[in-house]
């Protein structure tokens, strides 16, 4: 594994960072907090989305015949990285990172045309309609049911943790449209306007503050024909396209931001007291600080070594699931950490732009939130280690 940069690789570094400094919005503008609603998140999300379309940085490993740069894994990875280190406001990643790739991968060439410019762009933003209150974990057990009529499928169920879905445009739904088949089969993935009549959308207020996920409603939606993404009851293959999507497109990112967070706990520790000394000489805090910057370095190497896999074969596999795992449960211990050496300070909204309370209280659904972490031990077990079912 060798992950030394090229001389092209460099030179792509060195003008997205160019790029960055003359395009970035003032430090506050997208700080946490800032949006104070859904309408404001919304245009950040478009506005920043549009301004990277326009430099050409929009969907930048997706081939270049659909938009995209065409850049190549270890290139994705350096635009992770220096969007983290710039701390840049977020992006349409559901759209980009996850239903972009999976209509490339399986849609039809109107599809194609329809669908993906209007994600590089910014102009539409997609939602993820997957779990639903009885079929989380087990996802496969779905109930969101459609049935054929004419050239429709009418929609009736329910979806919950929908990430965005208060402002989405569009969704990645998937339905039972056969109840006599395997749970695995009898699933079809449809592409849903969410402006459609039928659809009743419900933020879910969380521990954190935001209003991030949703309830989603289905009630006699009718959904085209020749909106079905992949073919009718074969569609468990391609939400599983998709979610390899999803936990291959953090892991560079997710280091630079944890790092960013561990830097200023390390440093908050030495400069606030308790019990007459700094508090970075506690020796159970200073014990706890050096498995937290082990276990950053493991996450980090684990990353490098997973893009060098994924430059070899150009696609993601179930090893995704290690790093969604490790990373998701890494941040929950860092965060209780953070709050350990903050102590009092830790549960003030006003102490440093509340950002160290927000990470503690958001990093509680990291690991439920695109699959938990029972599902991706089974993974693991099953696909990795070719071990049996458990059940």
């Amino acid at each position: 594994m060798d992950l030394s940069l090229t001389a092209s690789e460099l030179k792509f570094r060195d003008e997205l960072r160019a790029w960055l400094k003359n395009n970035l919005p003032p430090k506050g503008a997208h700080a946490l907090n800032a949006a104070h609603s859904a309408a404001d998140f919304h245009g950040q999300i478009k506005d920043w989305q549009r301004k990277l379309f326009e430099g050409g940085y929009a969907g930048i490993a997706w081939p270049k015949e659909f938009g995209g740069r065409g850049a190549t894994f270890i290139e994705q990875a350096i635009f992770q990285e220096e969007m983290a280190l710039a701390d840049t406001p977020e992006t349409a990643t559901i759209g980009q990172s996850l239903v972009g790739p999976t209509i490339i991968a399986v849609g039809s060439e109107a599809q194609k045309k329809r669908f993906l410019p209007g994600i590089l762009s910014g102009q539409e933003v997609w939602c993820q309609g997957f779990s639903e209150p009885n079929a989380g974990s087990d996802l496969a057990s779905l109930q969101t049911k459609a049935t054929l009529d004419g050239d429709h499928f009418v929609i009736n169920g329910q979806k919950i943790w929908t990430s965005f879905a208060h402002f989405a445009d569009l969704c990645l739904l998937i339905v039972r449209t056969d109840s006599a088949a395997a749970k695995h089969k009898g699933i079809t993935c449809l592409l849903v306007d969410m402006k459609s009549p039928g659809i009743t959308v419900r933020p879910l207020k969380m521990m954190s503050g935001d209003s991030e996920f949703n309830e989603v409603f289905f009630s006699n939606l009718r959904v085209p024909v020749d909106r079905m993404l992949g073919k009718v009851n074969e569609g468990w293959n391609v939400a599983i396209t998709a979610l390899s999507n999803e936990r291959a497109n953090l892991g560079i990112g997710l280091y630079v931001a944890f790092k960013r967070n561990l830097d200023a706990v390390v440093e908050q520790a030495r400069t606030l007291r308790r019990h007459g000394r700094p508090i970075i000489e506690d020796p159970v805090l200073r014990q706890k600080l050096a498995q937290a910057y082990v276990d950053l370095e493991v996450f980090r190497l684990n990353t490098a070594r997973g893009l060098s896999t994924l430059n070899k074969t150009g696609v993601p596999g179930p090893e995704g699931s290690i790093q969604k795992l490790y990373w998701s449960e890494l941040n929950q211990r860092n965060a209780q950490i953070a709050m350990e050496v903050l102590g009092p300070y830790g549960q003030l909204t006003d102490f440093d732009g509340g950002r160290c309370v927000y990470n503690y209280l958001r990093s509680r659904g990291n690991t439920i939130e695109a699959g938990t972490s029972e599902v991706q031990r089974n993974i693991i077990a099953q696909r990795v280690l070719g071990l049996p079912r458990s059940y």
